[in-house]
């Protein structure tokens, strides 16, 4: 990864759990080119799916949130021009035969790392659902969808919420991706199986940000391990 715009390594390590980074780009059913309350103990357990689920009937969506900009890199920052999580998503799109929808928020986050983390901690302590940018897509005919963002204060943000509350998952297999600095896949499993009621949440995938631009292998293993079918 190239380095460029190394700020002061007056920032902490801790503030690396507040957000990873990620692109935006425009909505549609294609490759991704460019682009709080805190979880309590009563929210839902996750019904999971068994580690190998198999092929699921019907076709498969990956939902991909992610930034560009100045992201957090190894305790100090990089400017990334395509951010963790849509790496990430083209190599499982690159295997899997899958429809890819960019989740664009109305409202962009800001390139500036410290103020992403600052809305970011407003929008997580006043559980808000940030506007997404054009139309939803239809998860009518899928078995299978892909929740595809980064971590943020060990969780997903608030607008891949936004995006699991108006759809129906009912049915649905779910598979949480993110990437991340600290925390794995974070609360996702837990967050998703609360707001998409009757779906199963199985095995996710979590690659630190740092490292996903090498991450063939791993998701070459992660889809095979959870039995999604390859082109």
């Amino acid at each position: 990864m190239t380095r460029t715009d190394r700020l002061p390594a007056r920032r902490t390590l801790l503030r690396a759990a507040l957000l990873t980074g990620a692109a935006v780009t425009t909505p549609a059913l294609t490759a991704c080119t460019s682009g709080p309350g805190r979880p309590t103990d009563d929210r839902p357990t996750p019904s999971r799916a068994s580690e190998s689920v198999g092929q699921t009937p019907g076709k498969i969506l990956l939902a991909c949130f992610s930034r560009r900009g100045e992201n957090y890199y190894y305790g100090d920052r990089t400017d990334l021009k395509i951010g963790n999580t849509e790496v990430l998503a083209r190599k499982i799109h690159d295997l899997i035969d899958c429809d890819l929808y960019r989740i664009e928020p109305a409202d962009p986050y800001p390139h500036d790392y410290d103020a992403t983390v600052e809305r970011n901690v407003r929008e997580q302590n006043t559980d808000a659902r940030p506007a997404i940018r054009g139309s939803l897509p239809d998860l009518t005919g899928y078995g299978t969808v892909l929740l595809a963002g980064p971590i943020w204060n060990v969780r997903a943000p608030m607008i891949m919420t936004t995006f699991t509350d108006k759809l129906d998952f009912r049915g649905k297999t779910v598979h949480p991706v993110t990437t991340y600095a600290m925390s794995g896949l974070g609360t996702t499993e837990r967050d998703y199986a609360a707001s998409c009621p009757g779906a199963t949440i199985a095995a996710g995938l979590a690659v630190q940000g740092e490292k996903v631009r090498d991450a063939e292998s791993e998701v070459q293993a992660w889809v095979q391990r959870v039995g999604l079918p390859q082109r």
